[in-house]
């Protein structure tokens, strides 16, 4: 992620609107529900996917969140999803469907259906990072009676990650600076990956130490403090029953079903 994007992702949690104003509990719950029913599909579904659309789709209206920015967060995690299905067409070649006197096989179908989920959980997971600010997300987690050790890591992990990024940027703008316009070289990346490690291990400990001189005990205390209202209860309402819904009648297949029908 850009220092660019990351700070387009921070600032826009602080925004207001009616997503912003939403419980940061109901929005994880409705974000979990969402994620567990679209990967729940079998590995052959595409079509009963695409009405899921709805909820990142309407979140990132009503939260007025760019969608330039959604796909640009996507792009960065599209080689990791194009990893995992990419061998499928290889392994599943058996012919599944025809589309204009063309075979597919069924390997080409999970491959889609992977890509297709990944858009989902990826563009829900970024509309609930947009529209919550990360503390108030693991005070959610926390809530939520998630272990411990993993909210004090995300809210750790969001405080000293743009101090990471910058020092990374200073040591890319420091070669820039020696070597010009000249690439740079796998020797040259490893050597400065490694120098990164050890500056994060030097910068760790050292916050570490002072987190213990101010009386640091395994948890980090937040004042704000989490109100539950209607309106929460009606919007996770709202996403659980479209979810289940879509998830035990497919619109896609019946839609389909009427059209080859007339």
């Amino acid at each position: 992620m850009s220092r660019i994007d990351a700070n387009r992702l921070d600032r826009h949690a602080y925004g207001d609107s009616l997503i912003h104003r939403l419980d940061p509990r109901a929005k994880v719950l409705a974000t979990l529900v969402f994620i567990l029913t679209v990967v729940s599909f079998d590995k052959y579904a595409v079509a009963p996917l695409l009405p899921f659309l709805f909820f990142p789709v309407v979140t990132a209206a009503l939260g007025s969140v760019p969608l330039g920015l959604i796909l640009r967060r996507f792009a960065v995690t599209l080689p990791f999803i194009l990893l995992v299905g990419i061998f499928n067409p290889l392994l599943d070649r058996a012919a599944m469907i025809q589309v204009a006197g063309l075979q597919i096989s069924g390997g080409w179908v999970s491959f889609t259906s992977i890509l297709l989920r990944g858009l989902l959980c990826v563009m829900a997971g970024i509309v609930l990072i947009a529209t919550t600010r990360l503390p108030m997300i693991a005070e959610a987690l926390g809530g939520l009676r998630f272990p411990k050790a993993l909210v004090v890591q995300l809210l750790l992990l969001y405080r000293y990650l743009f101090v990471l990024m910058d020092e990374a940027g200073r040591m890319r703008r420091a070669r820039a600076l020696r070597a010009g316009t000249r690439k740079i070289s796998l020797r040259d990346a490893a050597g400065m990956l490694s120098s990164l490690l050890l500056r994060t291990v030097d910068r760790s400990e050292a916050v570490w130490h002072a987190m213990l001189a101010r009386g640091f005990a395994g948890e980090i205390r937040s004042p704000n403090r989490l109100h539950w209202h209607l309106a929460d209860t009606l919007f996770l309402a709202l996403v659980a029953a479209a979810c289940t819904t879509l998830r035990v009648h497919p619109i896609a297949d019946r839609v389909g079903e009427w059209v080859l029908n007339l």
